[in-house]
């Protein structure tokens, strides 16, 4: 673990050798000085000899002024050593994070990948600091002052070697019974601040469902923990100033007793015995030192384990020795494709999954809830790897592709949509960096969302929201599919990303598609049967298995799900009655026609409540 940190000190080495040094200068000078103090004492001002006293004074002067600097620059230098270390941890660390597969990312929280690159990296750094500046201070004063002490008076030393194993012996006991808290301590940091990122992700559906109470006890339990383990950690380490104070009173008063019989019997000089007294403060303060350190080691050692777990991850997709850096077309092949999340899992999430698909085709996807249609899809571009069988883009196996380039060529509007904050420009180069204004326009028009940011303040200059708060969800979802659209990509891949856009807007989507990317191959997972039934072929999945596939007539006529379906979406529909309808029609000043002719807006409603029979997202 410290092998792996400190391989990220990087171009911070120089300050990381300097701080020692300059530390080093600074202890040597602080311990000479209380023996020229006991020389002024015995040689100057017992004798009377005051130019000796003023001669010793200045060097004393030129030593502290030259410990003084020193200290200020293993300062400066033990600061840039310390950030420029949590620097390049946090960098690392973002950048393997970048590099996680979808199996990767599912092994850590979000809220726990937060508090690694924060207060993790932050106690690392304030533990680098203590070890190259305090560490290095406090063992060199502890030992050159034991040096100084045996010098003077070897009896009296004995003194300070009883309270060094006295104090060792308690600081082991505190250190290992702390550890195991600090560590359940940080664990249980991640479980707070997921809570707290829950709740304030959610919280307009805290408020409609009126939890603000189960919420708030949600967050005393986990806070409460925090507290009763911070407190369990802490009575532990307070141990250390009590046993610290005992030990120097102690110290000092075995000093003055013993020290004044031996002055007395003329076995030391009083000069001796005042440097005597500094050179304890100085053995036992930097015991003192030593302990805190050891606290914030501890601490550290904690947060090391956590933020080394991360930097060791490897994704678990990688390119190949020789990557194909081209993507021939949009055909796709499943050959016998089974999929688990986990390798030590029995449970197969997809089995036997066996289809393929000419480039250019549309292909809708349907399935009840846990059909993992989304899995599905998602072998394709590469975010998890197919555990049996192959897929194949193109001709070739997706695995031997280049990743970049496999992604490039295969666009994802995922079932959830994310935008990001700034204008909605920028989210839109997302799909290409260098988009022009016409492509970024012509992208808009064929996902239907130019009309809408049109009518904006600030058109496609309007500032989004992080989250894209201020845009509804039909209105996101058409900005994801038109960043999708900007890459012109070979294969298009919808993951329910119409959902929340009406029937009508859905319709002129597809048509748009139909008209405008004639050779992409396009793959929709859909609710609404009404959104693939043109589709060339449509796919059935049941419990991760494929349970029929054809056209919207043949699976009418030979596959019992799907016409179940169908039928359960043409009964929602027709349950509205006439009168309703025409009730709706009349309020909206628009009159029923004579001819006969279902109106619009009824066609809209029977649409509409067709939405409701089919089950949600795997």
């Amino acid at each position: 673990m410290v092998k792996k940190i400190l391989s990220h000190v990087g171009e911070f080495k120089k300050d990381s050798l300097l701080t020692p040094l300059c530390v080093s200068g600074e202890t040597v000078l602080e311990v000479l000085i209380p023996l020229m103090m006991a020389a002024i004492i015995d040689n100057g001002l017992n004798t009377g000899n005051m130019k000796y006293v003023f001669g010793v004074g200045l060097v004393m002067l030129a030593m502290a002024m030259a410990s003084l600097a020193c200290g200020v620059l293993a300062g400066r230098y033990a600061s840039r050593a310390s950030t420029g270390l949590a620097r390049n941890l946090r960098k690392a660390m973002y950048d393997n994070i970048q590099e996680f597969s979808f199996a990767n990312i599912d092994k850590f929280s979000t809220a726990g990948l937060i508090t690694r690159l924060t207060t993790d990296v932050t106690n690392i750094q304030n533990a680098y600091q203590m070890i190259i500046r305090m560490c290095v201070r406090s063992p060199l004063m502890m030992i050159f002052s034991m040096i100084m002490c045996v010098y003077l008076s070897p009896k009296l030393s004995v003194i300070f070697l009883v309270a060094l194993v006295f104090l060792s012996i308690v600081l082991y006991f505190v250190m290992t019974r702390a550890h195991g808290y600090f560590k359940k301590l940080f664990h249980q940091y991640d479980e707070l601040n997921a809570r707290v990122q829950e709740n304030v992700t959610a919280i307009r559906t805290v408020k409609a469902y009126v939890r603000e109470d189960f919420e708030n006890k949600k967050f005393k339990e986990q806070s409460h923990m925090v507290y009763y383990l911070s407190v369990c950690a802490e009575k532990l380490v307070v141990m250390n100033m009590p046993v610290m104070q005992f030990t120097v009173y102690t110290c000092i008063l075995l000093l003055s007793w013993l020290g004044a019989r031996m002055i007395v019997a003329g076995d030391m000089t009083t000069g001796a015995l005042m440097s005597l007294f500094t050179y304890s403060t100085q053995i036992l303060s930097s015991l003192m030192m030593i302990s805190m350190a050891f606290v914030m080691l501890t601490m550290a050692k904690s947060s090391g384990d956590r933020v080394v777990e991360v930097l060791d991850e490897k994704s678990s997709l990688t390119n190949g020795e020789a990557p194909v850096m081209s993507v021939a077309d949009g055909s796709i092949e499943f050959d016998n494709v089974s999929f688990r999340y986990n390798e030590g899992e029995n449970k197969e999430v997809l089995r036997n999954v066996t289809f393929s698909i000419r480039s250019g085709q549309t292909i809708g996807v349907l399935g009840g809830t846990g059909s993992s249609k989304s899995t599905l899809v998602q072998l394709i571009p590469r975010l998890y790897d197919a555990t049996e069988g192959s897929v194949k883009v193109g001709g070739r196996d997706v695995r031997e592709y280049d990743l970049e380039t496999l992604r490039n060529e295969v666009a994802m509007v995922l079932q959830k949509n994310e935008l990001f904050s700034g204008t909605i420009k920028e989210n839109l180069r997302w799909g290409k960096k260098d988009a022009t204004d016409e492509e970024i326009e012509l992208a808009c028009r064929h996902a239907q969302a130019h009309e809408f940011i049109e009518k904006m303040p600030d058109g496609y200059d309007t500032y989004i929201e992080q989250g894209g708060t201020n845009v509804s969800g039909g209105q996101k979802q058409r900005l994801c599919i038109a960043r999708a659209l900007i890459k012109k990509p070979k294969v298009l891949i919808l993951d329910d990303s119409t959902s929340a856009v009406d029937t009508r807007t859905d319709a002129l989507i597809r048509q748009a598609f139909a008209q405008d990317i004639p050779d992409t191959t396009k793959l929709i997972i859909a609710q609404r049967i009404s959104s693939v039934q043109e589709a060339d072929q449509i796919i059935v999945l049941n419990h991760g298995r494929v349970n029929g596939i054809g056209t919207h007539e043949e699976l009418l006529q030979k596959n019992e799900i799907y016409r179940d379906v169908y039928q359960s979406q043409q009964k929602g529909g027709a349950e509205e009655s006439a009168e309703s309808v025409k009730d709706r029609v009349e309020e909206s000043g628009t009159p029923l026609k004579d001819s006969g002719e279902e109106p619009v807006q009824n066609q809209g409603a029977r649409e509409n409540l067709s939405d409701l029979n089919l089950g949600g997202e795997a």
